[in-house]
Formats: structure tokens, sequence, C-alpha cells
């Protein structure tokens, strides 16, 4: 059986390798880019071997097996190495945990566009919260200024100024709506991202190689991808984390909205709806007739968004 699992985990290796080598072949390059990049490559690897021989850090990582395939020894192991290298980056201790999907639960959002007033306390919340580089900075969440009256999302303004509410305007919050068919999960190559049993989409930013074939193909602009080193400050940093999602991530892998699963998991609510000052979001198991989220997709007159894609979104938005 070991043999077969060496081998199964050197073919999915394999398998990654020839994805990112195909995406890198396909973009269009003159000679001194392809030698540029042939050059980097071969010395990053050079750099790698030098350090610490076949045993790196890195390696470890880029051979690992599948979130999903992984044993708990072979997990822990790895929760070890990331608290390792956070320690080393940042100098600080951190508290990595996997909390497994809650048996039976869909999680979902409600939003009332009637209470919500555009002052994005959520949005800050969550980067906060979920560890998100402040330079570039990077946001899971976007709220849409709207005219009241009007619902074309195109000819929003997510970066409006001043003082809000603002008269005659609306304020639509927008993040990863956790799609039942998402269409973000069956383009990426490499099985990097899937939709766990509790309803959660999730990205496993070990696995993914950062081709953004995701960010393609999600049509509510969710994912944020790191082109530069993600810079916190250790005062920044939350040490309460989770291996799918506010761990610290690396540069070249995309990221999104979890529905801070490292504490809705564990009883806990989002983020962004304890700092909401208005009472705006309702979270919940929708699968609980008695649940707040579930009471207002019941009698509410709700709506999703992008319905005739086929998503099946699971945030919902009202009017009071």
């Amino acid at each position: 059986m070991k043999i077969d699992s060496d081998k199964n985990k050197s073919d999915r290796a394999a398998h990654r390798l020839k994805k990112k080598a195909e995406i890198k072949l396909a973009e269009p390059a003159s000679r001194r880019g392809f030698l540029k990049k042939l050059t980097a490559g071969v010395a990053a690897a050079g750099v790698a071997a030098t350090q610490s021989g076949c045993s790196t850090t890195g390696m470890d990582k880029f051979f690992q097996d599948h979130y999903k395939e992984m044993t708990a020894e072979e997990k822990e192991k790895v929760f070890a190495r990331i608290s390792e290298d956070t320690k080393k980056k940042y100098n600080v201790d951190i508290n990595l945990k996997d909390p497994p999907p809650v048996p039976g639960a869909r999680f979902a959002f409600a939003i009332s566009l009637s209470v919500c007033n555009g002052n994005r306390a959520c949005v800050h919340a969550c980067v906060e919260e979920n560890n998100q580089s402040r330079d570039p900075a990077v946001q899971y969440i976007k709220v849409i200024e709207l005219d009241r009256g009007t619902f074309n999302l195109e000819e929003g303004d997510a970066y409006y100024e001043g003082e809000v509410p603002k008269k005659d305007k609306f304020y639509l919050p927008m993040q990863c709506n956790q799609c039942d068919n998402p269409p973000c999960t069956k383009v990426c190559p490499v099985e990097a991202t899937w939709k766990e049993d509790d309803g959660i989409v999730v990205i496993d930013y070990d696995w993914c190689i950062g081709c953004r074939y995701c960010m393609a193909a999600c049509p509510y602009d969710a994912r944020r991808f790191n082109f530069k080193e993600p810079e916190l400050q250790r005062s920044e940093i939350n040490t309460n984390q989770s291996y799918l999602s506010n761990r610290v991530r690396p540069q070249g892998v995309v990221e999104k909205c979890h529905f801070c699963l490292h504490r809705t998991r564990l009883g806990a609510m989002p983020a962004c709806m304890e700092a909401c000052p208005t009472g705006a979001r309702k979270f919940g198991n929708i699968a609980d007739p008695n649940s707040d989220v579930a009471q207002i997709v019941q009698n509410k007159r709700v709506f999703v968004l992008k319905e005739e894609l086929g998503t099946i979104p699971n945030i919902y938005y009202y009017f009071d």
C-alpha cells in the first residue's frame, strides 16, 4: 500500500507540474522573456536545493498530497510546517486548526438592502479577521453604491467616498456566494478548490498553482490573486487560523471569502456580521427551518444575483 501511496503522490505532483507548465507555455512570450522565466526557474530550484538538499520545506509543500487525501498524521506535519514558517517570517505563534464541515448544515447569508448603509464595516472586519494583505490591498467584500430604482451592477460604484448613506442611493455588499453549482471549482485544472458538505467553497493554497482560471469563471468577481508578497505587520496578524480559511497566504495564489469557517464551524458568527452596525446581515444554517436566514428566505421576497446563470448562490438579498 505504501508503494501505491507514493506512486499516487508522485503522479499527482507530476500532474500539477504539467498543468503549470502548460499554462506558462500557452502565454505569449518573446525569446528574452522565455529565457528570463527559464533562468529564474532554474535559479529558484538551485537555491532551494542548495539550502537544504532535496528535503526542503518548499519541496515538501509542492509534493504534499491533496488535502482530501492526506491522513491525520500528514496534516499535522503540514500544519506544523505552516506554523514554523509563520513564526520565522512574522515572529508570531499561531493556533492553526482544521475544523471539519458541520454535519447537516448548509450555511447561507441573508442581507437586507433596506438596512445596509454602505459604511463598509464588514469590509474592514473581514480584512482583519482573515489576514488579508494590506499592501497590496486584498479585500474579499466589496460594497456597490447604486442609484435607487436601478439594479445595474455594471454602473454601480465600488469606490464611492464621503459620508453614507447618500440621498437616492442604496448599497449592495458582494462576496463569494458559496454557490451550490460553482463554476469556479469546475475549471481548476488541479482540483485546488472544491465545495464542502456544509456548503462552503474552499481553496487549498498549497495546492493552488495560480492559473486564475477560477477567477475568470466566477461571475461575481469574488476571487482575489496575490500578485505580490502580501504585506502584514506582526501586530495585525490574527493568530487564530485555519488551514482552509484565514492562514496567511503566499504570493501567487487565489483567495476568497470562506464564510469565516474557522469561526462558523465552531459555532461563532462571521466577522463581517458581528461588525455590521446596522444589523443588515443575517447568517446561519439554511437547512434549519428555525434559523434567522431560513426564516428570511421563507417569509421575505428574497433574490440572488445573476440567477439566470444557474449557479445557485447562497447569499440572499431582500428589501424590507
